[in-house]
């Protein structure tokens, strides 16, 4: 059997970063003939693409990998391969002892060890890891994975690998390593091939996106990026992702102000409205600091959508400083608050030296006080809409609707039978709610040939 007849599947399980890992994993696999399938069971090689941000996740990702045990047990000559943040940049030795049904362990995106095995070719390893591109581009282009070719509209591009800033609940620096920028050639290179294949936006994904090019001494920064990416031809629009408040500096924001394809919605986390537990956690900021960034963002860039992350619960958080955190979330009245509880990750600071003293039962009430309070928000910001014409890039159709979003990544739906795969259109918003719209369409979408 050749690779032509060969089929791999690739379970994800995470943040974006993952979900472009493994994008970019299927395009390096087919480039070596293999066809992607649908079903594990199918598969002659089976990727697990891993997130241990929390423990549910850790949980999860070991709990499907012992549901396929099985199928190798059935077929000796299927390739397991289990990567991501599971196995982390340190190695893989304890892993290795424990699931020794595992064929090949990937640190977070990196193919190297797959497609090593999988050719026999020792020297792909050196190659790879000796550049800080893991993911390098085989033959100079990325392919689309064939089931999402002609499908996928918007597409993720990591910029940055790995994160050094390291706050005390996290584990991403340890399992992730050091920051790492891609080269600005490379970038460009993937953005103009997914132009090529039809993707109209683009987001570039970093731990702390802010800091593209920082370790780099005179090199691009995230602001020229940005202006370089908007003359690439065939993308209409692009995102960035993750900001941190200590890094995101006027040179961005001017940059998204002054570019037509540079989208006004910034996602720029808080975690928390009270300075000591800020302390606590490793931010290097105050509340006082963040408020002064909102507004300096809504001065630059008028009319944007601002994100933020909230964690309820961190060690030794009074009910005084939570409410610290309400205060600030009812005053900034942000689009969208992407709520958690904390939960300890072993091998973090806040894991080793601070005991998880907050009851399970308050963690949850304060998490639904925030999201009651976000709901109320989100509700008042999208009602602005009703009426309004806007612009929506349409990806997919689900359950009988189109979905797409506007420039300040709301979430709109239109009932059509048209189709409006890839297409910016003009639409009326008919119906508001606090996570979604309702829109008809102010004119029939251009229909292709």
């Amino acid at each position: 059997m050749n690779n032509l007849d060969k089929k791999y599947h690739i379970w994800t399980a995470g943040c974006q970063m993952n979900v472009a890992d493994s994008r970019r994993l299927g395009s390096s696999l087919e480039h070596l003939g293999y066809n992607f399938t649908a079903q594990a069971k199918e598969a002659d090689v089976l990727v697990l693409n891993t997130c241990v941000v929390r423990q549910s996740a850790e949980d999860k990702a070991l709990g499907f990998l012992h549901s396929i045990r099985p199928l190798k047990k059935n077929n000796p000559d299927l390739v397991i391969n289990l990567m991501g943040c599971l196995v982390g940049v340190r190695g893989s030795e304890k892993l290795q002892k424990k699931l020794p049904f595992v064929d090949v362990f990937s640190p977070p995106s990196d193919p190297g060890p797959l497609i090593a095995y999988l050719t026999q070719d020792e020297d792909y390893v050196a190659e790879t890891t000796a550049t800080q591109n893991r993911f390098a581009l085989m033959d100079g282009e990325i392919i689309i994975p064939e089931h999402e070719r002609g499908k996928l509209v918007s597409a993720f591009i990591p910029v940055v690998y790995g994160c050094s800033h390291a706050c005390t609940y996290c584990i991403i620096p340890y399992q992730r390593g050091i920051e790492r920028s891609r080269p600005l050639g490379e970038i460009v290179a993937e953005a103009r091939s997914l132009a090529e294949q039809g993707v109209k936006e683009i987001t570039l994904l970093g731990q702390i996106v802010d800091r593209y090019g920082k370790e780099v001494e005179d090199g691009p920064n995230l602001a020229d990026l940005l202006r370089i990416l908007n003359d690439v031809e065939g993308l209409e629009r692009i995102r960035f992702l993750t900001s941190h408040p200590d890094y995101f500096g006027e040179d961005i924001m001017e940059a998204v102000a002054d570019l037509p394809r540079a989208m006004p919605h910034f996602e720029v986390p808080i975690q928390a409205g009270d300075d000591k537990v800020l302390e606590n956690m490793k931010r290097g900021y105050t509340q006082a600091d963040y408020r002064k960034l909102i507004a300096l963002i809504r001065e630059k860039v008028p009319d944007c959508s601002i994100a933020t992350d909230i964690i309820v619960g961190f060690p030794g958080e009074t009910e005084e400083q939570f409410e610290q955190t309400y205060q600030l979330l009812a005053d900034l009245k942000m689009d969208v608050a992407h709520l958690a509880r904390y939960s300890p990750r072993e091998g973090t600071v806040s894991a080793r030296r601070m005991p998880d003293d907050i009851p399970d039962a308050e963690k949850r009430r304060r998490f639904h006080r925030l999201e009651a309070l976000q709901k109320t928000i989100a509700t008042e910001i999208n009602a602005r809409y009703l009426g309004e014409s806007v612009e929506v890039l349409f990806e997919e159709k689900v359950k009988g609707r189109w979905r797409g979003r506007t420039p300040t990544n709301k979430l709109v739906f239109v009932e059509t039978d048209d189709d409006l795969r890839g297409q910016i259109i003009p639409v009326r918003i008919t119906w508001t709610g606090p996570w979604s719209m309702q829109a008809s369409l102010i004119r029939k979408p251009i229909i292709s040939l």
